[in-house]
């Protein structure tokens, strides 16, 4: 029962923290990587608490937004987390997933890593979201947001970014799909996220069909 009052405290906290961010990364996509989270521990041996705290609270200050701080979603969390009364251990393992969830952390070379079995969980849910139709609604989103170009032909993807470059990157949205969003299938943690990932992964492939075709006047 406690556990579940700190649920609700936290899902209310999150959405009054999140009320006026960017589509993409406001309470309805941190919803979506709860339930995929909750979805995917169901084959998982995992502390669905720690599962479901870290889901719910890692985007609760993307560094993005914050001109690349990475500290204050962590602080952020932290506090809550405390001023709950959350014991030392859940909260420090909490903290932990918000550190090393993000797929630009996956770029940085000779870092040490934190890993378990819940970051994995939290970290499948939050790329999922990142593919499929949501993806691409999010990352067309997202690109608008930046008053970034949809497409340049002349503009190459960088396959070989560094989490500087992936950082700080203004190259086109579309892009973006082989910069990071096709790649995440092969990234998958977990038996269920890669599943759920292979039929994302699959939409994505039709839609830069199409979108190719309509470009070039195929269509």
């Amino acid at each position: 029962m406690e556990q579940e009052i700190l649920i609700n405290n936290t899902i209310s906290f999150v959405k009054k923290e999140l009320k006026n961010t960017e589509a993409g990364h406001d309470w309805f996509h941190i919803e979506r990587v709860f339930k995929n989270a909750v979805l995917i521990s169901k084959d998982e041996k995992v502390d669905i608490f720690i599962v479901s705290l870290a889901a719910l609270l890692h985007d609760i200050a993307d560094p993005k937004f914050h001109d690349g701080d990475e500290t204050i979603g962590p602080k952020k969390a932290s506090e809550f987390l405390n001023n709950q009364k959350v014991d030392s251990k859940t909260s420090k393992h909490v903290i932990n997933i918000i550190k090393h969830i993000s797929f630009k952390n996956s770029l940085e070379k000779n870092s040490k890593k934190f890993t378990s079995k819940e970051l994995k969980v939290v970290q499948d849910a939050d790329r999922l979201d990142a593919i499929g139709a949501i993806g691409i609604g999010r990352c067309f989103h997202y690109g608008g947001f930046k008053n970034r170009q949809i497409y340049d032909p002349k503009i190459l993807a960088n396959l070989n970014l560094s989490k500087e470059a992936y950082q700080n990157s203004d190259a086109p949205t579309i892009n973006h799909f082989y910069e990071k969003l096709l790649l995440l299938k092969d990234k998958m943690n977990t038996k269920s996220g890669k599943k759920i990932a292979e039929k994302r992964h699959h939409f994505m492939e039709l839609y830069l069909k199409q979108f190719y075709e309509e470009w070039n006047g195929l269509l």
